[in-house]
This record gives C-alpha cells, structure tokens and sequence, in this order.
C-alpha cells in the first residue's frame, strides 16, 4: 500500500515537474485546478473508504460472494457519481479559475486544462475506488500495479504532449491533462480486467451491476458520505486557504503548489500505511478480534510518526533545493521553501492523525472523523488563517501556520476519540 500511494503521488510530482517548466501562470492553473478536483478526489476517496470497509469486513467473516457484491455495487455508484459531476464541470470551468485568481492569465490559458479534468472525472473515481476494492480483500500488490501502469503511462506521454515532441503536437498545460487522463485509463483498465477477469482475491459479475442491491448501496452510501464529508471539508478549506493565497500573489500560489506537490509525495506513502491499519481493522473486526485491531493501529501510528519526523527534518534542512528542481524563480523558490518549512512542521501529529482517521473508517464509523474535520478546518482553520493573513499581517506565512495547528488539534482529538473504543461496535 505504501508502495501504491508512492505512485499515486508521482502523478502530482511529474505533472508539477514538467508545468513549471511552462511558467508560472501555468503552475497556479494547476494548483487551482486540483483544489477544486479535490471535490471529485473526496468522492472518489468516500467510496474507496466504503468499499474497502465494507469488503474486508465480509472477508474477515469468509464471504467472499458478499464482498464481490459489495464492490460491483460501488461500481455501479461510481459510474451515476461520475456523470453528475461532469456536467458542471464542463460547463463552469473557466468561471471557477476567474474566481479562484485575479490574474486573467490563468482563466484564459488554464480552461481548457480544467475543463477536460472536471469533465473526465470517471478515471480519477474508479483509480481510486477499485484500489480500496482491492485493499478490503488484502490484495494491495494489484492495486499497486495499477498505479505503477498508470504512472509508467503518464510519465512517458507528459514531455511528448506537453512540448510537442516528435509528430505530436505541442498542447502545453492541456497536454499534461491528457497525459494524465489516457494514464489513468490505462490504469483502470487494468483493475477491471482483474477485477472481472482474474478475480484472484474477489471476483465482480456483471450481472451483480444489473440492479441496484438497495440494502448495500444504502450501506455504501452512508459509509461513502461521512468519508466524503470529511475530505470535502478539509479539501473546501484548502480551496478557502489557496483562495487566500491567491489574492497575495501568482508567484505565492505557484511555490505554494509546488510545495504541497512535494508534500504529496511524502504524505500519500503515509496514507499507504493508513489504508492498511483501515484493512486490519475491517478484517479483525470481521474475523471477532477488535484488540488485535486496536493493536494494530497503534503500531501503524507509531512507524509512520518516526518516517514523518525523519521527512519534516529532510524538508526543513534541504526545502529551498527541492523547490529549486521545480522552478528557478527566485522568489517562486523562496514562497516554495517557507510554506515547506512552516507546513512540515506539524508533520509528527500528521503521522498519527491520518492514521487514526482511517482506522476509525476502516472500522465503519465515518461521522465521528467527519464532525471532527468540521471543527478544525472550518470552525478552526479558515478563520485562524484569514485572521492571521489579512488582520495580523502574516501574509501567506499566516495561512500556513493555521494548517499546522488545526492538523495537529485533529490529531489529539482523534487519539482521544479512538481510545474510547466506540468504533469497535460500529455496524457495516
């Protein structure tokens, strides 16, 4: 699994990687863009929570026909999702990224990018929600091939078609958009083949997609929507914090998404460990061994707290030299490095927030982590970060402070939360 977010964290690295080398309106056009694909990564990331939930629990008790049922339906969720999030995203594109900035360069060089993202949504959901079809029943090593595919794929078309080399044409930042699109297609095409063809940990029928199995889909729904809401909460009050961060300066933005670009690249591996602490939990819980899936997590909480200390120490010492791969804009560098150095701060409680938060998923309670999410992104959050920003005078400096606060408020919440063990009894 940690293998699996690496790679899922190389889409945003490669992307960032070779848009920089467009300029900088091109770089704040991506991380506009995914701010408010954060949307379409919150439903996706819901219904990969719920599905690997709900299909590690029915392993854990040895059905293996229920959990197959289980993931066709959250196919057949995917796919009604997927085309109701299209549609305004075809349409309202360019209106999105002439709110989101005030330099009129970005709408009218970035809108065709954003346009095809929103709109082709249908990759980004099923990537992910297959993957935690996948780590419900314990075969993580398939869901990490997909993404190697997917990645392999886009790595090689983003230079072909962002530049125009050989008889392609030269399409700059939408080359990357389609690079990333055809990428992740591939990599979908793989699970399904898997999924429907091989079946080696669980087996999807069409014919368990032809109606909806009302009871599952509720169940799904549920598990999927407190999944959702939290990562729609915390992904509006970033789109609140870049909104921010925009308003400052295009050359804020742009070291501000290369930064969370790298951070990514650290932060997904740790998300690897969190997916498997949430597969324990599913499958012991399941197998009627809830200690050992208490246990567990606090094993997964302690190793990933250690590997984020050693990268918060990485990123504080060499943060002006990782952004400097990216862009050689001196003052790009510079608002790169500080929002590496005051963000990675907070990296210890991080190791153990995301952990708990997806044990606590794993587990089928999905409200709790939500209300807690509420609290101290948008009740904490984004009015630390205005204050601090506009009335204190931080700046951008102020905005990244509040993140480090609020995540790290979450963190003990959750500890405290997860300790008093109501998620053992939740039902899937």
């Amino acid at each position: 699994m940690i293998l699996e977010m690496v790679m899922e964290s190389l889409f945003a690295v490669v992307d960032a990687y070779f848009v920089a080398q467009i300029g900088n309106a091109a770089v704040t056009t991506l991380g506009l863009t995914e701010s408010v694909l954060t949307l379409v990564y919150s439903v996706a990331i819901g219904l990969s929570a719920a599905a690997t939930a709900m299909v590690s629990r029915r392993v854990g008790e040895g059905r293996r026909r229920a959990a197959a049922v289980a993931g066709a339906q959250a196919l057949l969720i995917a796919l009604g999702l997927s085309a109701l999030l299209a549609v305004p995203g075809y349409w309202f594109s360019g209106d999105i990224l002439r709110l989101m900035s005030s330099d009129p360069a970005v709408a009218e060089t970035g809108t065709p990018f954003t346009r095809l993202l929103l709109t082709a949504n249908l990759p980004i959901l099923l990537l992910w929600m297959l993957n935690g079809v996948f780590r419900g029943a314990g075969d993580a090593a398939t869901a990490m091939r997909a993404l190697w595919l997917a990645n392999g794929v886009n790595l090689v078309l983003d230079p072909i078609l962002i530049f125009g080399w050989g008889p392609f044409p030269e399409m700059g930042l939408l080359g990357a958009g389609v690079a990333t699109t055809i990428g992740r297609s591939v990599g979908v095409l793989y699970q399904l083949w898997h999924l429907f063809a091989v079946g080696r940990a669980v087996r999807l029928h069409v014919r368990f997609m032809l109606r909806p199995y009302w009871g599952i889909v509720r169940r799904l729904l549920v598990i999927a929507s407190g999944s959702t809401g939290q990562y729609l909460i915390a992904s509006s009050s970033w789109i609140f914090l870049i909104g921010i961060l925009g308003q400052i300066g295009t050359t804020v933005t742009a070291g501000y998404t290369i930064a969370i670009r790298i951070m990514i690249f650290t932060l997904l591996p740790s998300w690897g460990v969190a997916n498997a602490a949430a597969t324990l939990v599913g499958q012991n819980l399941g197998a009627g061994q809830p200690e050992r899936a208490e246990q567990s997590v606090w094993r997964a909480g302690f190793f990933n707290m250690i590997f984020m200390a050693v990268v918060s120490a990485c990123y504080l010492y060499a943060a002006p030299a990782l952004i400097a791969l990216f862009s050689e804009d001196p003052q790009t560098v510079q608002s790169g490095a500080l929002a590496l150095r005051v963000i990675s701060a907070g990296y210890v409680f991080y190791g153990y927030g995301m952990i708990l938060s997806q044990a606590i998923n794993g587990a089928g309670d999905t409200r709790t982590p939500t209300l807690l999410n509420f609290v101290c992104f948008w009740l904490l959050e984004a009015p630390l970060a205005w204050w601090l920003a506009t009335k204190v005078g931080w700046q951008e400096e102020g905005v990244y402070y509040s993140i480090v606060i609020a995540e790290s408020v979450l963190a003990l919440a959750l500890a405290a939360v997860f300790r008093w063990g109501r998620w053992k009894k939740a039902v899937v």
